[in-house]
């Protein structure tokens, strides 16, 4: 019954009147202390002198925690920041009292409240230590207090910094979420064996099935800020393989209020795996090249177009122009603006191949930058329509990029992909003329032309992450082409910022390769989804290898043979150094295939791309016969 009682008065807050009593009752006891200390215990003081100084005592720590807000803060959350508040406290008593003490010696006006100087040096001293020592024996009493001394989960946090010490706190003053924490893991040897309030760190590779099972852990935690998802993707697969649950602690950005509560700490989903490297646009060059520009993307309502001009709207542009032929997406994404009361969007729907249209729009809006994302990206799908492919990827970036040529447009930024080297499937090839083509372009005009290429991007339209999601929530079976098969995967969003810092520093005619850090399996990606969904493989769900598509490769490559990279001031972009081409020959052979594709044989139109691209060799495709 005592318990219960105690547990209804202590989960409200103490009134801060109580707590100010509580103070000023401690500092008058640590006066008569102070006496006693100078005095040796022995009253051979005034003691009608000390019943005359008290009240001032009183007063002047009333006046100096009035001032402070030392007792404002909630006695069970005590930490770092009351510590100081309570020393700042007792600092203007020392300071007011000693003051009044020499202002009394000066002018000689009561000669009673003569207190000597190393009695309040003693007094400072006790207070300083009393009132912060009574503030944690209130915190625990208080935690001692509300617990039943039940635990219903032991767990482990990954990440022994600073989030992961907050996150240890957070569970261990939420008694409702009754988690004991057993130990850290971090890979940092400096940390692994020693300890971190009382809690052993302890390195990955002790952590096995048998540890876990030993030692009875029902979680593991994950709470490590700022971390690239490629690493955050390869410690829950790490993780998924032992018999417990995974949680993860949300970005501090998500927190509410600036702080973190413990029923934030939930299951991991493949959503937490998504960008949680943070994205910093603050970058003045950025700032700068973009201030009062007008810039026109291509392609706008897919993922790299819609979240390049996203992150656009967060500089001073003049007007941003987004083109696309996807009229519902396009909708989207003007919709998305008006929310956010951005007015310097213009949505147009429009396809890059009707050039007289699009010249008008170069007339009218006069673009100093281009950003190309428009393109057909499907492998299975261009290697049953190329036509659509080399209309859309080659020509539609034909017409695009002469037109920049003849508007004067200061920079060009291609959106490739890794799938433009050493192509095995239509898409891929017809994105590397694509890149022969800005790059005969080079020097025609005024028009700087820059070519990014990187990965497959994180839940992107009709990537693997949707379809996985969606094949689990319809029960099943994953499906994935080849047990071997890899990938090199970025967040859109970090890609996006890649694709803008190197339209800032090219200077015409770079081909800018990302580093798209380790290749993930996408085997192993459809385990931990299958995992993170609380389902088992293969009980709950199965995998089933399909076999590879028409023109689909097993391994992806960031650069073609012979080609090497050179390094750039930004860690993660680098510039491929490329075979040179004949600018004169590139140029008529493209016509060539643009103008043979225009008679719909696909035979003749593969073989053209074949002659362009002699690198392009079909895999798992009818065209293979052309290779022979």
């Amino acid at each position: 019954m005592f318990r219960i009682i105690t547990n209804k008065l202590l989960k409200n807050n103490t009134p801060r009147w109580v707590v100010l009593l509580i103070d000023i009752y401690i500092v008058s006891n640590t006066f008569l202390l102070a006496y006693l200390i100078r005095f040796n215990f022995q009253l051979t003081f005034d003691v009608s002198k000390l019943v005359l100084q008290l009240p001032f005592i009183i007063v002047t720590a009333l006046i100096s925690f009035l001032i402070v807000g030392s007792y404002k803060g909630i006695i069970r959350h005590t930490g770092l920041r009351d510590s100081i508040n309570i020393s700042i406290a007792n600092t203007f008593i020392l300071v007011l009292l000693g003051s009044l003490v020499l202002l009394n010696r000066r002018f000689n006006i009561n000669n009673s409240f003569t207190i000597p100087l190393s009695i309040i040096v003693i007094h400072f001293l006790l207070n300083t230590i009393i009132l912060i020592t009574s503030r944690y024996l209130f915190k625990e009493l208080y935690l001692f207090l509300i617990s039943d001394f039940r635990v219903d989960k032991r767990a482990l946090i990954y990440g022994a910094g600073e989030a992961g010490i907050l996150t240890s706190s957070v569970l261990k003053d939420d008694k409702a979420s009754k988690v004991q924490i057993i130990g850290f893991i971090d890979d940092y040897k400096g940390k692994i064996g020693k300890k971190i309030n009382g809690i052993e760190v302890l390195s990955p590779k002790s952590i096995t099935p048998n540890y876990i099972i030993q030692k009875n852990i029902d979680e593991i935690i994950l709470s490590i800020q700022n971390i690239e998802s490629s690493r955050l993707i390869e410690i829950v697969d790490s993780l998924s393989k032992l018999p417990i649950k995974v949680k993860i602690v949300p970005p501090a950005k998500d927190w509410i209020d600036n702080n973190l509560k413990s029923n934030q700490i939930k299951g991991v989903a493949i959503e937490d795996l998504l960008g949680r490297a943070p994205i910093d646009i603050k970058n003045p060059l950025l700032f700068e090249e973009f201030n009062n520009k007008v810039v026109l993307i291509t392609g706008a309502s897919g993922s790299i177009g819609s979240e390049i001009a996203r992150q656009l709207s967060n500089f001073n542009c003049k007007q941003i122009i987004l083109i696309d032929q996807a009229e519902s997406e396009l909708y989207k994404l003007q919709q998305y603006f008006k929310t956010k009361s951005y007015t310097k969007c213009t949505s147009i729907v429009a396809d890059i191949r009707n050039q007289k249209r699009l010249n008008l729009f170069f007339e009218k809006y006069q673009p100093s930058f281009v950003f190309h994302a428009a393109a057909y990206k499907h492998v299975p799908f261009m290697e049953e329509n190329p036509y659509e492919a080399i209309c859309t990827n080659v020509l539609g970036t034909k017409i695009v990029a002469e037109l920049a040529i003849k508007h004067q447009v200061e920079k060009f930024v291609m959106i490739s992909t890794d799938k433009a080297v050493n192509p095995t499937n239509i898409m891929g090839a017809s994105k590397r003329i694509a890149e022969m083509q800005i790059t005969s372009l080079h020097k025609k005009g005024i028009t700087k032309f820059i070519t990014t290429r990187f990965g497959n991007v994180l839940g992107s339209n009709g990537s693997v992450i949707p379809l996985f999601q969606s094949q689990i929530k319809n029960g099943g079976p994953l499906t994935v082409t080849h047990k071997d098969i890899t990938r090199y995967f970025m967040t859109i969003p970090e890609a996006c910022q890649l694709v803008l810092e190197a339209g800032v520093m090219g200077k015409g005619g770079e081909i800018f390769v990302f580093d798209m850090g380790k290749s993930i399996k996408i085997y192993d990606l459809a385990l931990n989804m299958i995992h993170l969904s609380g389902l088992n493989y293969p009980n709950d769900i199965d995998i089933i290898i399909t076999g590879l598509r028409p023109g689909e490769k097993i391994y992806e490559e960031l650069l073609a043979d012979g080609e090497t990279t050179k390094e750039t001031y930004h860690p993660k972009i680098k510039i491929a150094k490329v075979k040179p081409l004949d600018s004169e020959i590139t140029a008529q052979k493209i016509n060539e295939l643009c103008t043979c594709n225009g008679d719909f044989n696909d035979l003749v139109s593969i073989a053209k791309m074949k002659e362009l691209v002699p690198e392009f060799i079909s895999n798992n495709s009818k065209y293979e016969a052309l290779d022979k």
